[in-house]
C-alpha cells in the first residue's frame, strides 16, 4: 500500500516558492525523505544523503560542490553535517538565487538552533509527523489509534509486526539517534524515563515524581523531557494563562505523540489490552490532540485548567478568535460544568467537543458535538461559519 501525502507535498513545494531554503524535521522513520524523493529523486546528483558514505565524500569541501549546482537541492540528514549551516546562508544570499535547498533532519534542538540562527529570515520550516486521518480518511482511525502513523507501523502486515517495529524504533532512538546529535545519556535511564512519561500521558507534569523514581534531581528529569520533546516523540503542551482572578495551573501537559509509540510503552499488545488499560481515554484524548493541531488552521495551542478543575484540553488562537476543542471518548457527550466556565472566562467564540460517534449535534450555545470523522476534513472541526 502506498500513501500519496499530497497535502504536505503541496506544502513543501509551495515553501520552496517563497524561501531559499526549506527545513523539513520529523522523527525519524516519519516519512521525511520519501516526501524529498517525490520531489526530486534520489539518483539526482543534486541529492545528497548523509548517512551515505558518498554523499559525505561529495560533501568534503561543502561550499565547492554546492556552489555550482541550480534549481532544487536536497541535503538529507543534514544533522550530521552542521558545519553546512553557514554554508547554506551565503549560498542563499546569492543574487539571482541560482538554486533553492530542501534540508531534511530527524528534528533535535540544536538542529533548529543551528538554522534558525545561520539561517535567519532565509528558511522556512516545516514540521512533519506520521500519517493523518486526512490523508488516510476516517475509516482508518481505529488503526491509526491502535498503531499509529508511523508508516512501517501503521503498514504493517500484522499487528505483531506493527508491534515489532514500533520496539525497535524506541530502541533505535534511543541507542543510536540520540547519542549521534550528542545527547549523553544512557539508554536505559531515558527508557525508564520515557515509560514513565507514557504513563503520566495527558497528564500535567510533575518533575519531583519522575526525579524521585529515577534517583535524580529534578533538573534532570526536565532535561530529559526536553530531549524527547526535542526528538519529536513527545509534546508539552503549554498551558494557557488568563487575568480571571483564579489560580490556574502553570505547568505543561506531556504526550507521547505518537499513539502507536504510546501503545508500545504502555505494554499494549492487542486491541484487547488497550481497552482494559486505564490510559485508555488518556490514548484516545492524546491521539485526537495530534490529529487536531495536524489538520485544523491555527495560530498557536494551548491548554488550560483551574486549581478549581475547570479544564479546556486544547485551545487554538485563530487570529483573534479562541476557540476550544475536547476530547471526550463517549456515545453521547454533552456539555459540561468545565465548558461553560470556560466560554464565560476566557471568552471562547466556540467549543468543539469531539467524539467517536457519527453524528455532528449542538450541545448548547456556541457548542457543538463533532465526529473524530470531521478531523479528516481540515478547517471543518469548527463548522463552516467558524472557518468562513
Amino acid at each position: 500500500m502506498y500513501v500519496t501525502r499530497s497535502s504536505l507535498l503541496e506544502r513543501i513545494r509551495t515553501a520552496l516558492a517563497r524561501a531559499p531554503v526549506v527545513v523539513l524535521t520529523g522523527p525519524r522513520q516519519s516519512g521525511k525523505t520519501t516526501l524529498a524523493r517525490e520531489i526530486l529523486p534520489e539518483d539526482s546528483p543534486d541529492y545528497f544523503d548523509l548517512e551515505d558514505p558518498a554523499s559525505l565524500a561529495r560533501l568534503e569541501e561543502p561550499r565547492t560542490a554546492l556552489e555550482p549546482l541550480k534549481g532544487l537541492v536536497v541535503i538529507d540528514e543534514v544533522q550530521r553535517r552542521p558545519d553546512l549551516f553557514p554554508v547554506l546562508r551565503v549560498l542563499a544570499d546569492r543574487r539571482g538565487r541560482p538554486a533553492r535547498f530542501l534540508i531534511l533532519g530527524s528534528a533535535s534542538g540544536d538542529l533548529l538552533r543551528q538554522s534558525s540562527e545561520s539561517l535567519a529570515g532565509r528558511l522556512e520550516r516545516i514540521e512533519i509527523g506520521g500519517f493523518t486521518l486526512e490523508e488516510l480518511g476516517p475509516e482508518s482511525a481505529p488503526v491509526l489509534w491502535r498503531r499509529g502513523g508511523f508508516p512501517p507501523a501503521y503498514l504493517a502486515r500484522s499487528e505483531r509486526d506493527s508491534l515489532a517495529w514500533r520496539k525497535q524504533f524506541i530502541q533505535t532512538l534511543l541507542e543510536r539517534d540520540l547519542p549521534q546529535w550528542g545527547v549523553r545519556v544512557p539508554a536505559t535511564a531515558l527508557l525508564r524515563f520515557w515509560t514513565m512519561v507514557a504513563h503520566y500521558h495527558g497528564q500535567v507534569w510533575n518533575a519531583a515524581e519522575p526525579a524521585r523514581a529515577l534517583g535524580v534531581n529534578p533538573s534532570t528529569t526536565r532535561r530529559y523531557l526536553d530531549l524527547l520533546t526535542d526528538a519529536l516523540v513527545v509534546r508539552q503542551l503549554q498551558p494557557w494563562h488568563a487575568n480571571i482572578g483564579k489560580r490556574q495551573v502553570k505547568s505543561p501537559k506531556v504526550y507521547v505523540r505518537d499513539s502507536g509509540l504510546l501503545h508500545g510503552l504502555l505494554g499494549l499488545d492487542s486491541e484487547k489490552a488497550l481497552f482494559s488499560h486505564p490510559k485508555l481515554g488518556a490514548s484516545w484524548e492524546g491521539f485526537v490532540i495530534e490529529q487536531v493541531l495536524a489538520g485544523e488552521p491555527h495560530d498557536e495551542a494551548w491548554f488550560w485548567a483551574t486549581h478549581q478543575g475547570a479544564e479546556i484540553d486544547i485551545l487554538l488562537r485563530c487570529g483573534d478568535r479562541l476557540l476550544g476543542v475536547e476530547c471526550k471518548r463517549a456515545d453521547a457527550p454533552s456539555s459540561t460544568p468545565s465548558i461553560r466556565i470556560a466560554l464565560k472566562d476566557l471568552g471562547l467564540e466556540r467549543v468543539a467537543v469531539v467524539y467517536p460517534g457519527a453524528k455532528r449535534y449542538a450541545l448548547g450555545e456556541r457548542v457543538e458535538a463533532v465526529p473524530l470523522a470531521v478531523l479528516a476534513e481540515p478547517g471543518r472541526l469548527f463548522g463552516e461559519e467558524a472557518v468562513a
